[in-house]
């Protein structure tokens, strides 16, 4: 299990956990904020996503095994013993590395993204007892193109993986950044174009190993488990959602009648593990029959059809819970208007953002305090300027092998390991998105006293 943003790999690993008679969990993780690697795992003892867990198993985090090492090192930073002892074992890979960062350096990006996926898939081809390898990846990775299928992109790159990591070896870091526009072409940031890289890499390197790519939209709070509503990051459109409750946000540039495209957490999570029991079963196949190796498999885990939902849905489903929904730090009545002209926008940012912003900061200034307002309004603006393209324009996708599977899984897995979305009740499911978000990302406890406080404040 590679490092990576929190939210996904940790709902694996719960899953994983809870569900499965799973020895061990090999979890590659870097030493953080002054903390090493076993102090980090233990603190998911006080994280809400385990307390299902725990309660049930009191010893299953004593299977999690941490391996020190970091994807942005050449060698992915494991030691030789380590290194060893994952070639022993391990018999699935799921490779989630990745800084989800807009604005990383491309050297950076390039690092985690790319670089890291070449260096697993090196690592599993020496791994005899492996039976998947599952590749995270993201539905934006192609996000040049606006309908996307469940096939490679190659043709969009301006040029192919290898010559781009040859390039990183061989020039400067700050020569090789200032190459970033002629490289991304038409990509709009580092993380999409280092992302579609990765892919590239799948397809033409992975040789005979048994591995998938499943591409998830925007992943948000889980829907039904471990706890409902559970979050723990601020990304996509639960940002922008917490900037419009606790009355910060108020004018941002949205298409309404564009998809959302999002998912619930534990959904990735459940597909990710049947997709890795469906492709350790189809090598298994060709391999009694003596097959070719087939082309990877990818899923696409995106809404779509008659059970997909568009901006204006998700807007007007946020407006009904704003008074039930919280935030005891909220500064402001929660509303948000919207516009596709960009130029309106800029100048709404003016009256909605900035003068209030000033005056805010004045009155600070005259109270002793220190002003913070315009500070906050100019890292907004800058984030709304770089997720401006996802917020106005509109993809498609197609999802064929994600209908495939969850055809052939039978009643029981379905069940257990539910990735459904066509079954997905969007109203209720935004209740609990929206109620996670208060409870797991608020700044200050939820109480009654603070609701109490928050009530008369939405009032004045």
């Amino acid at each position: 299990m590679a490092n990576t943003a929190a939210q996904p790999k940790r709902m694996i690993i719960e899953k994983l956990l809870r569900e499965t008679e799973v020895k061990r969990i090999y979890a590659l993780i870097r030493p953080k904020r002054g903390k090493n690697i076993q102090e980090r795992i233990a603190e998911w003892k006080t994280v809400p996503l385990f307390e299902v867990l725990l309660k049930a198993k009191p010893d299953a985090l004593d299977r999690v095994i941490g391996i020190n090492g970091d994807c942005a090192e050449p060698d992915l930073g494991i030691r030789a013993v380590d290194r060893k002892l994952l070639l022993q074992q391990v018999e699935l890979v799921v490779h989630s590395a990745a800084t989800v960062s807009f604005v990383e350096p491309l050297h950076v990006a390039l690092d985690i993204n790319t670089r890291a996926t070449r260096c697993m898939l090196q690592l599993a081809k020496q791994m005899p007892r492996l039976v998947a390898f599952v590749h995270i990846s993201t539905a934006y990775s192609n996000c040049v193109i606006h309908h996307i299928t469940d096939r490679f992109y190659p043709e969009h790159l301006s040029c192919n993986v290898s010559q781009v990591l040859q390039l990183r070896e061989t020039l400067s870091t700050d020569l090789f950044d200032r190459m970033a526009p002629t490289l991304l072409d038409r990509f709009p940031n580092t993380y999409t174009y280092t992302k579609a890289l990765a892919e590239q890499l799948i397809a033409t390197e992975a040789g005979d190993l048994p591995v998938c790519v499943f591409r998830p939209a925007a992943i948000v709070a889980s829907h039904k488990e471990p706890v409902t509503g559970w979050i723990d990051n601020l990304y996509g459109p639960i940002a922008l959602l917490y900037g419009v409750a606790i009355g910060v946000l108020r004018v941002a540039p949205v298409n309404k009648q564009a998809p959302s495209n999002f998912v619930p957490v534990d959904g990735c999570s459940n597909l990710a593990l049947a997709a890795a029991w469906k492709t350790a079963e189809d090598a298994e196949q060709r391999r009694k029959n003596s097959a070719v190796p087939a082309t990877p498999t990818i899923y696409n885990y995106v809404p779509t059809g008659e059970n997909s939902i568009r901006h204006e849905y998700f807007m007007r489903a946020a407006e009904n819970e704003r008074t039930d929904c919280l935030l005891p730090q909220c500064i402001w009545y929660p509303f948000l208007h919207t516009t596709k002209i960009v130029w309106l926008y800029k100048l709404a940012t003016i009256f909605y953002h900035l003068i209030p912003g000033y005056l805010i900061d004045l009155a600070l200034r005259v109270r002793g305090q220190k002003p913070r307002m315009i500070r906050i309004y100019d890292k907004i603006h800058k984030n709304i300027d770089v997720l401006q393209s996802f917020l106005l324009e509109s993809w498609t996708f197609e999802t064929p092998n994600v209908d495939r599977l969850w055809q052939c899984m039978s009643p029981v897995d379905q069940q257990l390991f539910d990735f459904n979305l066509n079954s997905l009740n969007w109203e209720k499911y935004l209740q609990q998105a929206f109620f996670g978000m208060c409870i797991y990302l608020s700044a200050v406890p939820i109480t009654e006293k603070t609701l109490k406080r928050s009530l008369q404040k939405m009032k004045r």
